[in-house]
């Protein structure tokens, strides 16, 4: 009798063991499981970025904006002007960030300091006739810029009378 019921007795033990595996096994895979689709459901979330879509827009648009400037792309968070100026006032925005590429021309440009006068024109904008203080680059043609939001800019002079770039603006939160 005791034979048997050792017997039994192991056979039970023998069925515990491979059932607390498969239950190891089993939750194992289901974590892994769990962990992809979140994984994947927060790269899907981000994914939504800037550029919300694919623009294109040949040469001849382009050159016909610069001419006058303007947009060539309008994106949700995502603005690329052609733009064409003169001299002109402090520029600061709390949530556009610019990336300026210089086409053609010089001009003395102002970033960083403190804006003299400042007016607030828009809901996220102000301009002043001046900065004091800040950093002075001096650009031309085949120059870029990064400027972030909240960072007052200013082309200061521009001695071509003109200065034509790229500005691609991305805002931020």
């Amino acid at each position: 009798m005791k034979k048997m019921l050792g017997a039994v007795n192991r056979s039970w033990t023998n069925n515990r063991r491979e059932w607390r595996n498969a239950m190891r096994i089993f939750l194992t895979r289901a974590n892994l499981v769990t962990t992809s689709v979140l994984l994947t459901s927060a790269v899907i979330s981000v994914g939504g970025g800037v550029p919300a879509g694919v623009h294109y827009i040949g040469h001849d648009k382009v050159t016909e904006v610069m001419s006058k400037g303007g947009p060539i792309v309008s994106d949700p968070g995502l603005v690329v002007l052609a733009q064409r100026r003169e001299a002109g006032q402090v520029e600061y925005h709390d949530h556009t960030n610019h990336v300026f590429v210089m086409v053609e021309g010089q001009a003395t440009l102002v970033v960083g300091g403190t804006m003299i006068d400042p007016k607030r024109t828009a809901a996220d904008q102000m301009r002043a006739p001046a900065i004091e203080g800040g950093t002075t680059y001096h650009l031309s043609k085949g120059d870029v810029i990064t400027i972030p939001a909240k960072t007052p800019h200013w082309f200061k002079e521009v001695p071509t009378k003109t200065v034509a770039y790229y500005a691609v603006n991305i805002e931020s939160e």
